[in-house]
């Protein structure tokens, strides 16, 4: 898993790292983004454009932020709530559009003020 999309991210969703990510890695939920990991290149593009730095590196994740590397993980893994299989990796989020659930971690967290 190259980069991970952490809590700042919930509630903001710029999308700038979206609009970067030469491999349409990015998919959207509900209230935040998440990078599928079998389709991101670690190229950094999505890190780098981030306004509210919620992309880190799998391995520099802040302490306080290591829930978020499996739950990224369990968004493609898990079945989301209203749907009938995973995700797992469709080939970019392009092709499937905006899902527009969260893994439970997300939709628990409180909003950024």
């Amino acid at each position: 898993m190259p980069f991970v999309i952490g809590s700042a991210c919930i509630d903001t969703m710029d999308k700038s790292c979206m609009e970067e990510c030469p491999v349409d890695c990015i998919y959207e939920g509900d209230r935040k983004l998440y990078i599928q990991p079998n389709e991101c290149i670690d190229c950094g593009a999505c890190e780098a454009v981030c306004p509210v730095e919620a992309i880190s590196p799998h391995r520099k994740v802040p302490e306080e932020q290591k829930e978020f590397v499996a739950d990224n993980a369990r968004f493609f893994l898990d079945v989301l709530p209203g749907r009938s299989a995973p995700l797992g990796s469709p080939g970019g989020a392009a092709k499937i559009g905006r899902v527009g659930v969260d893994t439970p971690l997300a939709q628990a967290a409180g909003g950024v003020s």
